[in-house]
């Protein structure tokens, strides 16, 4: 079995050869509003010997220690119209949404921790096999049965031959190959931390570099990705297992 395994996760190894990298890069604008032009509103102010103030030659204004006029007031120069009132803050230095840095696209399964490898490799070697019974035993080491659904499934073998094209199960075994043979991606913290598989689940599609692409369509049939791409949306196989090694969902 330790041959059998071995080979199984050279033959995976293989196929997640080849990082491709992504890096996004993006920058923000900042404006401010000019707000100089109240100064020049003010008469030439005198000084009133007499009482140590200051008084305007057609105006009557407040010292510079007392509390200044009411903004209403303030607002109203004699004259002429009434300068542009500044605007808040957040409308002027408002950039794009922030989008937070993508996900960091893994292959190498070095970076896994132990216990995720020890659950990979018993579910390609069963997946090889071509008989979805063989995946039974891997359900049952599991900590808990994978979600493989938004209903509760009771029975995984009957449910997967019967969402299979040939009553078998073999093109769920081949698209559970697929997808863990794809790259991936880490979302958590701690005891939280859970490796998703393809990262395209965690991506917007309408983003991907041709590379990706062509990845994208080792897992989708091409009229499916066409219409994820547009979409921006993955909706295909995605599996997701816990740093601990438990799986704890493989489905659409």
């Amino acid at each position: 079995m330790n041959r059998r395994t071995r080979s199984a996760m050279a033959v995976f190894a293989a196929l997640v050869a080849g990082t491709v990298l992504i890096v996004y890069a993006y920058r923000a604008e900042r404006s401010s509003a000019d707000l100089a032009q109240a100064s020049s509103q003010r008469n030439e102010l005198r000084a009133d010997p007499g009482e140590g103030r200051m008084t305007a030659e057609n105006e009557t204004t407040s010292p510079r220690d007392e509390a200044p006029k009411s903004a209403s007031e303030a607002a109203k120069p004699q004259g002429e119209a009434a300068p542009p009132q500044s605007q808040p803050a957040k409308p002027a230095q408002a950039p794009a949404p922030p989008v937070g840095p993508p996900p960091e696209v893994l292959y190498d399964l070095n970076r896994l921790p132990k216990e995720i490898k020890h659950t990979l490799e018993d579910i390609v070697v069963a997946a090889q096999t071509g008989n979805i019974e063989e995946m039974l035993p891997v359900l049952q080491e599991n900590e808990l049965p994978p979600m493989l659904s938004a209903s509760a499934v009771s029975d995984p073998i009957a449910f997967w031959k019967r969402a299979s094209a040939d009553g078998e199960g073999r093109d769920v075994l081949a698209a559970m190959l697929n997808v863990f043979s794809s790259g991936f991606v880490r979302q958590g913290e701690g005891k939280n931390v859970m490796y998703i598989w393809p990262y395209f689940a965690e991506m917007d599609l309408k983003t991907l570099t041709p590379a990706q692409e062509v990845e994208l369509y080792r897992i989708v049939p091409a009229s499916q990705a066409l219409a994820m791409k547009q979409s921006g949306k993955y909706t295909y196989y995605r599996a997701g297992i816990g740093s601990d090694g438990v799986w704890h969902y493989f489905l659409q």
